[in-house]
């Protein structure tokens, strides 16, 4: 069974079973998956160099767009050269910290310095969106309808699992983000 993150003096830490490795291995790749652009053969080498992608559109998968929302509101135009200007670096932020997590799953006991517990929080965040979008989550009466979900005996049907899932990853995140503060707390 996980334990949670502490901060401490090699860093914060945490435990992992093999089975929630693989979870979270298995997990951070389907998001890595969806993040991927499809990237044109003609696409031009010096708009590749500067981060620039003339041939981005809104996503269409309700999930994508949580990963990669407009930042604009109310300006299709303006938000559409927003996007232009910025959603190649956003991908591959976003793809960074998956993969580096991901490289973390390694050991059942996760040791984290300050900038991998900035990546995993990051990457168990965007696990987090996708889930939240999958499970419907618009309200605090969606997100108790899924905390309900409490036993993995009780996972019968695709949402009692994602829910699970959600939970769980939920309860790292926030296990990791206090021990981050305590860290800060502590001077560490």
């Amino acid at each position: 069974m996980a334990k949670a993150f502490t901060s401490g003096r090699r860093g914060i830490t945490g435990y992992l079973e093999p089975a929630e490795r693989d979870l979270l291995r298995k997990l951070f790749a389907d998001i890595i998956v969806m993040l991927e652009p499809s990237s044109p053969a003609h696409q031009d080498p010096l708009a590749a160099l500067i981060g620039l992608d003339m041939d981005v559109a809104v996503p269409t998968d309700p999930a994508l767009l949580r990963l990669l929302p407009d930042a604009v509101k109310d300006d299709g135009d303006a938000a559409l050269e927003f996007r232009q200007l910025t959603e190649r670096s956003l991908r591959e932020t976003k793809i960074g910290a998956l993969r580096a997590a991901s490289l973390g799953l390694e050991s059942e006991k996760l040791v984290l310095d300050a900038g991998a517990a900035k990546l995993w929080s990051m990457a168990l965040n965007d696990v987090r969106l996708v889930l939240g979008e999958r499970l419907e989550i618009r309200d605090e009466n969606d997100a108790e309808r899924v905390h309900q979900v409490q036993d993995w005996g009780d996972a019968d049907d695709v949402e009692s699992y994602l829910s699970l899932v959600y939970n769980f990853v939920s309860w790292l995140q926030e296990s990791l983000v206090q021990a981050m503060l305590a860290g800060l707390k502590s001077g560490k």
